[in-house]
């Protein structure tokens, strides 16, 4: 039995292609290399590697291999630097280099991750640009032998209110959550940010995670003579033709809306069957090398495997399955058609994989083999042939490894001291409570820190049923093995307005916010990837921003004691002549070796001690409010010290594993006022504080400085003592700041200063995204799935405070729960009815506007399987949009409904219980609002010195 697919049509003549012989011939033909994106001198080296003209296929091939986005030409030398720098680890199993970075978690398992960009495309057609990138990054991790289990997306866009993001911003989400969903994968975060700079260049990032076991790790080297070449997946078309070389190594002018045939065209059902099929040929293994079909189609894949093993290959070029029989051949190997893999199969084992591949109904050929190389040294040949002429014959490595390389010119951009010169510290800030309390809501209400749901309703945060913390929590934490509860944690950041301030200095940045984020969900930083965005490398400006901020990112990995294990340099990012913001994006991955000991960010327990770890200090340059309230980007961005942020991470860690806090949240955009909100708004529960007295910041720094290294965290009443001398153990700041809000008429009130309901903040927070880009509900007929039921958290209560946490909580398979699980997803084996190109906000029968109240629901129950913490309290209703903190009974069920559930009552795994004989604590009932109630402990701040309160 074979998958192999019938002709659809007559193909072209093989006497009307260009062939080597031509080539040979015709020394003097002209040729059109400087449209196809060769400069002069590369022409020139691609005729002396050949010893002859390039045939027009060959001449494709090279234009695509050697454009900036294939070859890395103007970035390698710099990149080169993380590796130099890395710090020793026995983790890392693939790196730099590879598809993706691979390490590992255990003795049996290994995870991969890695984030790229699809930006140009996501511009021109944002729905397939977007769609498409997802299902490239989902390829990577697949070629590396894991099962995708999730996927992140950190985008940023132009201006809110410009006309244009009102066309790409929604078409990119639309994208990104159709693709996801019906791959049925899990979005567990990322960003939305908007800045003019954006402007017609937004930024669609795409990270995925997998899991393997170590023993299934593939690689991508054609080796073994006699060994044959397989294509699987789906037909190839004109979608995508020279889609890298034109699109990412360009930048855009007013006639970029007119490229949409470089921009591929997706079909996640098919991707999700050749994720089946090639797991099962992976498990039988029936495989020596693969490669997935991404930018530059076959002319990658093929010159890739064959220069990583130094072989040699021929192929026969019309055995490629065509959607149109016209194709030329230099069509065939530039197509960027979607959902395609390269397999390199022993001879004996390709009936199998051709049985494997027909039992998921995906098409596989048998294309070419792998010959050996003549020359040991040099490798082998790379030959392709079309109807017995043969139209390509080069060193495969020559396309794959021999690029140009360049050194460019770099200069400091000459605006940046008078930029750095122009503080925001000295900018006019409010100074009374009621003007405080007014720039708090319009913060609140800005496109940058506003409620995010319009965007994460579109998407499947819990499908799979291994999901613990989603959007909007600091990290994405997904649990990778069942037996144990072991999980891993990414979270995904980026400042461009810091980079821009600072390039050396903003990567560090973002990479402790990242690592922060991982840390303050109670997971361990262990590695690293990056997608550095920026414009033209031929701008020396662009240039010194670039190599600032590789060497300040491989400086801070070496601090940190963590690798870069890979990632993406995307250029051209601008507008005729005006680049982005520098904008390098950094994700780092984190191990829980239970996900039970995780530790959620919203407040929750009335009474808590709310406690700000870390140091302020007056930054504001760079920060939100300079941008909210003045439009102003000036100045230096705040201080980064990564040795703090290590001490950060261990003390959250230690206090999670020994039951001495409650939640914890990173304060990074927004300040600490941003922080508060976020915190209550999650359980709509609301907070009393009172601002430091004995310090020189006022009330507007302390609530509003963007400083690193520093995090909110809620503790037990009667435990802050202890706490504080594990924060002074570590040599970490600390100040307490007041208590969570009992149950009730729930406000943020700083004392002195203002009060607010929790349901204005919703209210303001909740109203941005959909005022601007609400549209009617998309027309879906999407079947509810069957109930299914989930593999469940035992419902383990975490330690006292100082007692040590249990090494594992292994599952418990219960009964459905009373509400079972809905997804709002497809099912994982079976395609949706929705129509991808129309999915909207309501998509999936939700409504932005009212709240997703309706949407947090399905999320609660689709959680509860992972023991979760959903989006937020299901069923919400009227007392949730009022403000109010009123709490629902806990329902009847068991362990699948009262683990990770957010019906109101806490859950019994994010509850510490008080300790044996404490008294029960008091709430602080009789405070008057305005006057925040004082913590127990006698003092409220710690320097961080060890013995010191």
């Amino acid at each position: 039995m074979t998958a192999q697919p019938e002709p659809i049509a007559a193909p072209p003549a093989a006497d009307a292609v260009d062939t080597v012989a031509a080539a040979a011939g015709s020394a003097d033909a002209t040729q059109p290399y400087a449209e196809l994106g060769l400069k002069d001198d590369e022409y020139a080296r691609i005729r002396e590697i050949l010893g002859r003209r390039p045939t027009q296929s060959e001449l494709a091939m090279y234009s695509i291999m050697w454009s900036e986005h294939c070859s890395y030409k103007s970035s390698k030398v710099h990149l080169r630097q993380f590796s130099e720098k890395a710090p020793p680890n026995t983790r890392m199993l693939a790196g730099i280099g590879e598809n993706a970075g691979v390490v590992r978690v255990s003795d049996e398992l290994a995870v991969t991750f890695k984030v790229e960009s699809h930006n140009h495309p996501s511009f021109v057609e944002p729905h397939q640009g977007a769609a498409t990138g997802v299902g490239g990054i989902v390829r990577d991790i697949l070629a590396m032998g894991a099962r995708p289990i999730a996927v992140m997306d950190p985008l940023r866009f132009g201006a809110a209110d410009h006309p244009d993001t009102a066309r790409v911003f929604p078409g990119v989400v639309a994208g990104i959550g159709s693709y996801g969903n019906c791959l049925g994968l899990p979005n567990i975060g990322g960003e939305v940010v908007f800045d003019p700079c954006y402007q017609g260049n937004p930024l669609v990032n795409a990270l995925s995670i997998g899991v393997l076991p170590v023993a299934r790790l593939q690689n991508k080297a054609a080796a073994g003579a006699g060994n044959v070449v397989v294509l699987l997946g789906a037909r190839t078309g004109r979608d995508g033709i020279g889609g890298v070389s034109v699109l990412a190594s360009a930048t855009f002018d007013d006639e970029s809306t007119q490229r949409r045939p470089s921009v591929q065209v997706g079909d996640p059902f098919i991707e999700k069957l050749l994720i089946e099929s090639c797991l099962e040929i992976y498990d039988a293994g029936l495989v020596v090398g693969i490669q997935d079909l991404g930018g530059a189609g076959l002319t990658c894949a093929l010159s890739e495997t064959a220069a990583a093993a130094g072989t040699g290959m021929r192929v026969e070029l019309e055995k490629v399955p065509l959607r149109e029989a016209s194709m030329a051949p230099h069509e065939v190997l530039a197509s960027e058609s979607q959902e395609r893999m390269l397999l390199i199969v022993a001879p004996e084992n390709l009936d199998a994989v051709l049985d494997i591949a027909d039992k998921w109904g995906v098409a596989a050929t048998a294309i070419g083999e792998v010959v050996e190389a003549d020359d040991a040294q040099k490798g082998g040949r790379l030959v392709v042939t079309w109807h017995g002429a043969t139209v390509v014959d080069v060193p495969p490595g020559s396309l794959a490894d021999d690029g140009p390389v360049y050194e460019r010119p770099m200069r400091e951009p000459s605006d940046l001291i008078l930029l750095q010169a122009d503080r925001a510290e000295t900018l006019p800030r409010p100074t009374t409570g009621d003007a405080l309390r007014e720039t708090l809501l319009r913060m609140v209400a800005s496109p940058n820190l506003c409620d995010k749901s319009w965007v994460t309703e579109q998407y499947d945060r819990y499908v799979l049923g291994n999901t613990v913390l989603a959007q909007p929590e600091d990290a994405g934490m997904i649990r990778v093995d069942e037996a144990t509860g072991l999980g891993v944690a990414v979270s995904v950041d980026g400042n461009g307005r810091y980079s821009r301030l600072d390039p050396y200095t903003g990567v560090k940045l973002a990479l402790a916010e990242s690592y922060r984020n991982v840390a303050v969900s109670g997971a361990a930083p262990i590695a690293v990837s990056n997608c550095l965005n920026f414009g033209s490398p031929e701008d020396p400006g662009v240039m010194w921003q670039f190599a600032e901020t590789c060497r300040g990112l491989a400086d801070g990995c070496a601090e940190l004691g963590i690798p870069v294990t890979g990632g993406n340099v995307s250029f051209y990012n601008q507008t005729g002549s005006v680049a982005i913001h520098p904008t390098p994006v950094v994700a780092v991955l984190g191990l829980i070796e239970n996900v039970a000991g995780r530790v959620p960010m919203g407040f929750r327990r009335e009474a808590d001690v709310i406690m700000v770890l870390g140091e302020t200090r007056n930054e504001l340059s760079g920060s939100e409010w300079a941008w909210v309230a003045h439009r102003h980007l000036g100045g230096l961005p705040p201080r980064v010290d990564l040795a703090a942020e290590r001490a950060l991470g261990a003390v959250v860690a230690a206090g999670a594993r020994t039951g001495l806090i409650s939640t914890a949240h990173d304060l990074s955009d927004g300040g600490l006022a941003q922080a508060l909100v976020e915190s209550c708004l999650r359980h709509g529960v609301g907070a009393q504080i009172a601002l430091a007295d004995d310090t020189p910041l006022d009330a507007f720094t302390q609530l509003f400085s963007e400083s690193a290294g520093r995090a909110l965290v809620s503790v037990p009443r009667g435990h802050e003592k202890a706490f504080a001398a594990l924060c002074d153990e570590h040599g970490v700041p600390w100040t307490a700041l007041g208590v969570v809000d009992p149950a009730g008429d729930a406000a943020l009130t700083v004392r002195d200063q203002f009060t607010v309901s929790i349901g204005t903040l919703r209210d303001a927070s909740a109203a941005t995204l959909p005022g601007l880009f609400d549209r009617p509900a998309a027309v879906a007929a999407a079947a509810a799935p069957a109930a299914a039921d989930p593999v469940t958290l035992a419902p383990t209560a975490p330690p006292a405070p100082g007692a040590a946490a249990p090494a594992t909580s292994g599952p418990t398979t219960t009964g459905p729960t009373t509400s079972g699980r809905v997804t709002s997803g497809p099912a994982t084996t079976g395609p949706a009815t929705t129509d991808p190109a129309a999915a909207g906000p309501a998509a999936a029968g939700r409504s932005p506007a009212a709240g997703g109240a309706a949407g947090d629901a399905a999320d609660a129950a689709g959680a509860a399987a992972a023991g979760a913490e959903p989006a937020g309290p299901a069923g919400a209703g009227a007392a949730e949009d009022s403000g109010s903190a009123t709490k629902s009974a806990r329902p009847a069920g068991g362990a699948a409904d009262s683990v990770g559930s957010e019906t109101g009552a806490a859950s019994d795994a994010d509850e510490p219980p008080a300790e044996e004989g404490a008294a029960p604590p008091a709430a602080p009932r009789s405070t008057p609002r305005g006057a925040a109630a004082k913590p127990t402990n006698p003092a409220r701040r710690g320097k961080g010195a060890a013995g010191k309160g």
